[in-house]
């Protein structure tokens, strides 16, 4: 599974605050979400995610409550794929289980730069940046967990399974 996109860079500790303030969390629709995600970071995030975007970020991406929003209204604002030095592990579950690809990639936020049009091969763990050949090693995901993403989240997939 190949993503591309350009990138929108983040800093270390994004929470799920952040991602997702708790004064939105009443609300279910998914692209009423999507118009407040990361305000808090960018007001103007949303917008910006709307083209189909890949987030770069530091350390801890996701960290705090665990809210499956954040997730979603990632997805819903059109974040195409995280690519992190670490994650949250609740958020990162959260992430595959709603079909929005993550990556862990050890010095990413050092090498890839705001605006940078990438590919990320989930299969490899490679990311590529054409416009300067350079070539990022990221930690490659089980076949489970791609397919998983693929079909759109674990509940797609489950279904695809006829389960």
């Amino acid at each position: 599974m190949i993503v591309e996109g350009t990138v929108i860079k983040l800093g270390d500790r994004i929470d799920t605050d952040l991602i997702i303030p708790a004064k939105y969390l009443k609300y279910t629709d998914h692209q009423y979400l999507a118009q407040h995600v990361l305000e808090p970071v960018d007001p103007e995030f949303s917008k910006k995610a709307s083209k189909g975007v890949i987030v770069v970020a530091g350390k801890l991406f996701g960290m705090g409550s665990s809210r499956e929003q954040a997730a979603i209204a990632l997805k819903a604002a059109g974040v195409k794929m995280i690519l992190a030095e670490s994650f949250a592990r609740i958020f990162f579950r959260n992430a595959i289980n709603n079909g929005l690809p993550v990556m862990v990639c050890p010095n990413i936020s050092n090498v890839v730069r705001e605006g940078d049009y990438v590919s990320a091969d989930l299969s490899s763990g490679e990311i590529l940046i054409p416009e300067r050949g350079i070539t990022v090693r990221c930690k490659e995901l089980p076949d489970i967990v791609i397919r998983i993403v693929d079909a759109g989240g674990l509940i797609e997939y489950l279904r695809k399974l006829g389960r």
